[in-house]
């Protein structure tokens, strides 16, 4: 159940705000009595509700008297406080990661031959999105399917994101589209590409007319394979990163060919 104190208020600030609400205008012993905050306590209480505007005071009257400001506005206050703290602490957040980011030396090479997996759509599309903002010369991308795994949308708009940066950063982005896989993107999938990427000048995509699986080579020294579910070929059951300059070096070889004979997306 939701309680003031969720919204970052103490006990003892949460009863009396919820006490002057249903006796009215009250001194500082009577709220003490009725709202069950020590009397050494209240008076900090009252002036820590006040300053968070919760609560009116009338000076002029002896004793003082405090009245509860009504709860639409209280609320709204006390959100809008913990959504400038969150604000605040997101700043602080990026600072940090700022500052880390000048600190933290990039990883060394993994040897030749080294490999890593991730297994299932969700864990394949994040390990695919690391890889390409790892990128710092090329991205080569060879889409010959649609896997009913993903939801195209969603997962293009992402991907779209990370190549923007990339992009960016100064590395050159080519796509390599089967036909098939063209003719049947939504219309918001190919929208998205022309709004965003279509324009820049290290961006281009071309058509080509047999072009087999799904693959992302990261400047011609690492190859990232989506792989198929021998049950259900139309699903993905994992992604493989491999880190092997000769390998890349073969599969760039035949995108090349491949990007040779393709057609220019108009």
């Amino acid at each position: 159940m939701a309680n003031l104190r969720d919204l970052g208020l103490s006990e003892y600030e949460a009863s009396a705000y919820r006490s002057l609400l249903q006796t009215g205008p009250a001194t500082a012993k009577e709220l003490s009595e009725e709202s069950g905050v020590p009397m050494g306590r209240v008076y900090d209480v009252l002036g820590s509700i006040e300053s968070q505007h919760l609560v009116r005071s009338q000076a002029a009257s002896r004793p003082k008297k405090y009245v509860a400001v009504e709860p639409d506005t209280a609320l709204d206050r006390l959100l809008e406080d913990r959504k400038r703290e969150l604000r605040e602490k997101a700043d602080q957040y990026e600072a940090v990661v700022d500052e880390l980011a000048a600190d933290l030396q990039t990883p060394a090479q993994p040897e030749e031959g080294f490999w890593t997996a991730a297994l299932g759509p969700d864990e394949s599309v994040d390990l695919l999105l690391e890889r390409i903002d790892s990128a710092d010369d090329s991205l080569r991308l060879l889409a010959g399917y649609e896997s009913t795994s993903f939801d195209v949308a969603d997962t293009t708009s992402r991907v779209v994101d990370h190549l923007e940066d990339a992009l960016e950063r100064g590395v050159s982005v080519s796509v390599l589209i089967s036909r098939d896989l063209s003719a049947n993107l939504p219309d918001e999938v190919n929208e998205r590409y022309v709004a965003v990427l279509a324009e820049h000048p290290n961006y281009e995509v071309r058509i080509g007319p047999v072009v087999e699986g799904n693959v992302t080579i990261v400047d011609d020294a690492e190859v990232c394979l989506d792989v198929s579910n021998p049950v259900e070929p139309d699903e993905s059951f994992a992604m493989i990163d491999l880190h092997d300059p000769t390998f890349a070096g073969d599969v760039t070889a035949v995108f090349e060919d491949t990007w040779a004979d393709a057609a220019t997306l108009d």
